[in-house]
């Protein structure tokens, strides 16, 4: 009656008890016989009762549990039961969704399901010290299963890479897509700045893990330069596009804020073109009237080819979920942060739109590997030519 006022939850965890308790003295039935019989052909006897823990809604609470022996008093057997609802994988979850929904160590046990105030005295594992070390062993593996994912059997059609700024240390991350439209975060990697020595780290470790340099992938960037460098020296010819949002912030920022919805208006109408010569003829033509008066725009215009905004997506998971964090201790603190933030997301993606004329693009591009594979052996040059413009 007193967990009946407390609620439905609390009366429904004290009746939960109970049910464990019966199943688990089925189970000793099971293992050692009825009580009281004597059979001779008996493995295991029963060994009395000890408190163990189990795990209830982010939490450990004792429980009075049975024990059973071998008949030769060598070894405890144990009871499946027990190891069902006893183990901390429960746990463990639990902890990473709520600290990934900027939940503080600090206020975890404030979190947690009423219970009831009976079961409630009894729970451990609520700690600002044990939270912290469960979510830390979580995210070292989240860290070890993304970075050691193999990537023999995966066929990307895009990489997009870019970086994540983390109170003055830089995390580079790649997202692939495959020519299925799955999105897969591939890796991270963790530097002091968005360089080519860590891009091309990153890069690096996804070809030991399997990923073939020599198949056709379009990378998307941010446009960066030492991206673009890592690209160039592992993948060598692999075709690079630039972000267009990127672009169009780079040329919005330097126009006057009348300006800016006219022209944000004709840079997406010139995008949206099909056609591929006739979108460079209305980007050149917007150019040339930014450039009388806005010479920075123009030649920001000037450098241009979609978008980033998938790794984006992701990146803004990894940011909502990082916002509460005051300060990184270290580098490997931050990459686990991320590699967790980054699977959940995984968790959230649905195929891109358009999937179905990825392999399109990627037989443009491997015809065009294939055609200066072929001139760079005969050491003759090539004409050069734009891959989207030819899927």
């Amino acid at each position: 009656m007193g967990s009946a006022k407390e609620g439905l939850l609390a009366l429904s965890v004290g009746v939960g008890f109970g049910v464990l308790a019966e199943l688990l003295e089925e189970e000793v039935v099971e293992v050692v016989g009825p009580k009281g019989r004597h059979d001779s052909g008996r493995v295991a006897v029963r060994h009395g009762h000890e408190v163990g823990e189990v795990t209830l809604g982010g939490r450990r609470l004792a429980v009075e549990r049975p024990r059973v022996r071998s008949t030769d008093g060598r070894e405890e057997v144990r009871l499946r039961t027990y190891g069902h609802f006893a183990s901390r994988d429960a746990l463990a979850r639990v902890v990473v969704e709520r600290m990934l929904a900027s939940v503080s160590t600090r206020r975890y046990a404030c979190t947690g399901e009423p219970v009831g105030s009976e079961v409630a005295a009894k729970q451990r594992s609520m700690s600002r010290s044990s939270v912290s070390r469960t979510f830390s062993e979580r995210t070292w593996a989240a860290l070890s299963e993304l970075m050691s994912r193999r990537l023999d059997d995966v066929r990307l059609a895009v990489m997009m890479i870019d970086g994540l700024e983390l109170q003055g240390r830089c995390c580079v991350v790649a997202l692939g897509i495959t020519t299925e439209g799955v999105k897969i975060p591939l890796g991270l990697w963790e530097g002091s700045t968005e360089n080519a020595a860590v891009a091309t780290a990153l890069l690096s470790d996804l070809v030991e893990r399997g990923l073939d340099p020599e198949q056709g992938i379009v990378f998307v960037i941010d446009g960066a330069k030492a991206l673009r460098k890592a690209i160039r020296t592992v993948f060598d010819q692999a075709p690079v596009q630039r972000c267009l949002r990127h672009k169009e912030r780079n040329v919005l920022d330097q126009l006057p804020e009348r300006k800016r919805p006219a022209v944000k208006l004709r840079l997406r109408r010139a995008w949206a073109v099909d056609d591929h010569g006739r979108t460079l003829e209305q980007l050149r033509a917007l150019a040339g009237e930014l450039e009388r008066g806005y010479p920075g725009a123009a030649g920001s215009l000037k450098r241009t080819l979609e978008s980033t905004n998938p790794c984006e997506s992701m990146l803004e998971i990894v940011r909502r979920t990082q916002r509460n964090v005051k300060r990184w201790s270290s580098g490997e603190t931050a990459l686990r942060w991320t590699a967790a933030d980054m699977l959940e997301a995984e968790r959230q993606f649905r195929k891109i739109i358009g999937y179905r004329d990825l392999a399109t693009l990627i037989i443009a591009i491997e015809r065009e590997n294939d055609t200066r594979r072929h001139a760079d052996a005969a050491h003759t040059p090539t004409k050069e030519t734009t891959i989207l413009d030819n899927a």
